[in-house]
């Protein structure tokens, strides 16, 4: 790559200006200015003309320094308001690596705060120079003397040590009356983000399908163009088992995806150096199937890290850029996810074969910037993951190690950047100088700021994931209701990744052309940090591949200040109609956060009025009532609850509240039995035992009715698992009894070897329980069922007594008894036959 090269800008074009004032030449150099902290308190500055002499520029601080000279007033004069707004320009040359916030504001109105990013504090020797644009709305401006003011922000969990290390130089400054329109409200860059949601690590399952749209309207990223990570991979079995369910949310949701398919830790290049038959069919495959949905294919993960072959990566952008592009013209490539792994020697990595020891091939290519170069002349993006504060480490470090691949940074990185993974672990904590009163809250806040700062597109690692998780995780999402999705908490009485994550995509990463606004208190906001963003993304263009759009109205306000806010503000909605839609805030679950809100009369302007919690950030989805779908509830499920009781669960759909209908038998007709429902579940009670029951459900209002259900009312119901403990006589080692009851079919316990009489499985309930029936479900192997059984109890686990016998079934075997009290369960298997005796969940029923 040239010396301090430069990408395209991300999104859409910016309009063209007239300058109403510059301050500095664009030239690479602060010579002009005076050097920042040269003098003390808040500098002000009178601009009468378009371009300040020389003599009058002295005068003026190079930057800004959190410690000694925090804020600049810059006042000058507009004759007439200009009708499309103005932009803010500032050229960055040099910044602490702390992330320094600079906060606009203009006439006293937050107008944004521009994340910097900085090298200084790192030992690199490469430049990273960066324009940033803020986009100021007219409603900002008045006709006569404006003030815009600049001024240091420290990061919302850092006290004030942190001011000395909060500061920047710049090369200039200007603002720009817009001619046109402008199609973007650009606050400081253009950014798109998002994150991955699978199930138990590996799965985009059925359970990963349902939770999907409820992840990304929570986070604020849904409607907005942005990108999710879908990397099912090729050697997992079942881990695209709904991937083409997977794509279709993210297209009704106008998002993108970044995919990873091909495991490469076993692919041997043909004699020419291409991709195998084998290789290349299961890429073809994919693209065939899949291509209309992705928008960018990731070359690997971490080839350094997991000892991958730098040839292989190579082949595979070969491939990409010859027949992937074939098939899928819309497609760009990113270069791996880089790790920037050394050599073994150095710090070892797994996956290792044979008696060399490597990590890659060659040994440590991953930390060479030449050969990562490679990689980075034949495919469209950079890439980079980094964890905690590793972006800046001055080795390994996705931010320093691509200046080194870049050479500096003229104006951002020389390519474009998608990071594919980013995030904190939870036992990363904030450098201890920025002061930081919660410190794991505080290095996620910072980490992502960086990317705000220096990439384009990021994906933080995972939304279920242990260590890295936005939400609490370790059960199966196939069985989880995703309205009870709860954030998980790096550390108690700290800010969640959550909040931290909604806050900046609210700010950040909701895109559309911007909707007029007024903040009719602007007194009680003066000088507050507390920013209102509104877009209407129906002006987005088509997304690449699926044609996605939306036609969603977002209106978000953000409260970066420590105290509670209230704003209250008028939009002026991009119709004259009644809204309606959702509206997500701060909860500690999905259904918490959420409301659905209706009757939202706009004439056009219509009207919010929000009281914030301190860091909160608050989102409205709206759209015009007339355009929302009629669309039936889906995912009805029905299951027995004590009683005899009915539990229902449905997935949401558009609405203020739901009814549920229910009819006795299968033939009778449905009747409204609930109303009024504004949850997506129901219990509906005092059931008459062993009667068939059919149920339907539908939003208030409509004639829609979701798919009906039918189950059998009964008061014998499965026991909490919680407390169990499982054991076997057959090689635990091999096989973990406890695979039999974590939730999760694609586990499971087996014998290892061909069934034979004498195998058992053994379960201590944790108490004494009156039971009668026992599944045994081997659904995914359905030939593992055993060929006899027997069932015995104990009280201590010692002494069994026989109580049931019989033959498996294929698939499920149910074992019903009358009803015993014990605490100890063992199922002994009585026959042999070719096949393993398998497990892959167990449950024990009982009417308590």
């Amino acid at each position: 790559m040239s010396e301090l090269s430069a990408a395209n800008d991300a999104g859409p074009e910016l309009p063209e200006g007239t300058t109403l004032w510059q301050l500095g030449r664009h030239d690479g150099s602060d010579a002009e200015f005076a050097e920042t902290g040269a003098s003390d308190g808040d500098e002000v500055i009178n601009i009468a003309s378009p371009a300040l002499k020389a003599s009058a520029l002295q005068s003026i601080p190079s930057g800004l320094r959190g410690d000694t000279n925090p804020e600049l007033r810059i006042k000058y004069k507009l004759d007439e308001i200009p009708e499309n707004g103005v932009l803010f320009r500032v050229s960055i040359l040099d910044a602490y690596k702390s992330v320094p916030q600079m906060s606009v504001f203009s006439n006293r109105q937050l107008s944004g705060i521009i994340q910097i990013a900085g090298i200084a504090g790192t030992d690199s020797k490469y430049n990273f120079r960066k324009t940033y644009e803020l986009y100021i709305p007219k409603e900002q401006l008045v006709a006569g003397i404006n003030e815009l003011k600049l001024r240091t922000t420290r990061g919302m969990y850092s006290s004030d040590m942190e001011d000395k290390y909060n500061w920047w130089t710049w090369d200039n400054l200007s603002l720009e009356a817009l001619k046109t329109p402008i199609k973007e409200p650009i606050h400081g860059s253009y950014t798109l983000t998002g994150t991955m949601v699978n199930n138990k690590q590996f799965y985009f399952d059925e359970g990963a399908v349902t939770h999907l749209p409820y992840i990304m309207k929570w986070l604020g990223v849904a409607y907005s163009g942005n990108i999710m990570r879908t990397s099912c991979a090729s050697d997992v079995g079942r881990s695209c088992s709904n991937m083409e369910e997977y794509y279709k949310v993210l297209k009704d949701y106008n998002m993108q995806a970044v995919a990873l398919y091909l495991y490469t830790g076993d692919i041997k290049l043909n004699e020419d150096g291409s991709l195998p038959e084998t290789a290349e069919k299961k890429l073809t495959d994919y693209f065939e199937k899949y291509s209309p949905y992705f928008q960018y294919y990731e070359v690997d993960n971490e080839p350094g890290l997991f000892n991958r072959s730098k040839a292989v990566n190579l082949a595979i952008a070969d491939w990409l850029n010859k027949k992937g592009k074939t098939i899928a013209p819309h497609l760009q490539t990113v270069a791996p996810g880089w790790a920037y792994w050394p050599d073994y020697s150095d710090d070892s990595c797994g996956n290792q074969k044979g008696t060399v020891r490597q990590c890659g091939d060659p040994d440590g290519w991953e930390r060479d910037p030449k050969q990562r170069d490679e990689l980075e002349e034949v495919t469209d993006l950079t890439n980079g993951h980094s964890y905690g504060d590793s972006y800046i480490f001055s080795n390994g470090g996705s931010f320093t190690e691509n200046l080194k691949t870049f050479g500096g940074a003229a104006d951002g990185l020389g390519k474009k950047m998608l990071t594919t993974e980013f995030g904190t672990s939870d036992s990363h904590v904030d450098a201890y100088q920025y002061g930081a009163s919660e410190r794991t809250a505080a290095v996620f806040d910072r980490i992502m700021r960086a990317h705000i700062g220096y990439a384009d597109m990021f994906v933080q690692h995972a939304a279920f994931f242990k260590n890295f998780s936005l939400f609490k995780y370790g059960f199966n999402l196939e069985d989880h209701d995703p309205v009870k999705t709860e954030i998980y908490y790096t550390k108690k009485g700290e800010d969640s990744r959550v909040s931290i994550m909604r806050r900046l995509d609210l700010a950040y990463a909701t895109h559309g052309a911007p909707l007029s606004y007024e903040i009719t208190n602007k007194d009680a906001l003066a000088d507050k940090l507390v920013y209102v963003r509104a877009v209407d993304t129906s002006t987005l263009e088509p997304l690449a591949g699926t044609g996605a759009t939306s036609n969603k109205v977002l209106v978000n306000f953000v409260n970066f200040e420590e105290t509670p806010q209230t704003v209250t503000v008028k939009v002026k909605m991009p119709k004259k109609t009644v809204y309606e839609g959702e509206r997500f805030g701060n909860g500690d679950t999905y259904e918490e956060a959420r409301s659905y809100v209706s009757g939202k009369s706009a004439a056009p302007t219509l009207e919010f009025n929000e009281t914030l919690a301190p860091g909160e950030a608050v989102q409205y989805i709206l759209e015009p009532s007339s355009e929302v779908a009629d669309v039936a509830p889906q995912g009805l499920k029905a299951a027995a609850v004590k009683g005899p009781s009915v539990k229902l669960n449905w997935l949401e759909a558009p609405g203020a509240s739901y009814e549920v209908l229910r009819a006795d038998g299968s033939g009778s007709d449905l009747k409204v039995i609930a109303t009024g429902i504004k949850q997506t579940e129901y219990t509906d009670g005092k059931l008459q035992e062993g009667t068939l029951y059919t149920y339907a459900v539908r939003t208030a209002g409509s004639s829609v009715v979701s798919e009906k259900t039918q189950i059998t009312a009964t008061g014998l119901v499965p026991l909490d698992r919680s407390e169990w403990k499982v054991s076997s006589n057959v090689n635990t080692q091999a096989s973990n009894p406890a695979n039999a009851i974590d939730g999760d079919r694609r586990t499971r316990w087996d014998t290892g070897k061909h069934q034979a009489s004498g195998e058992y499985i053994q379960i201590d309930l944790g108490g004494v329980h009156s039971v009668e029936a026992i599944d045994l479900d081997y659904t995914l192997s359905s030939y593992d069922y055993p060929r006899g059984y027997e069932l015995y109890i104990s009280d201590d686990a010692r002494s069994w007594n026989k109580i049931a016998s019989g033959k498996g079934k294929l698939e499920m075997t149910k074992i019903v008894f009358p009803a015993v009290k014990t605490r100890y369960l063992r199922i002994l298997q009585t026959g042999s036959g070719g096949n393993y005796w398998s497990i892959q969940e167990m449950q024990v029923y009982s009417r308590e």
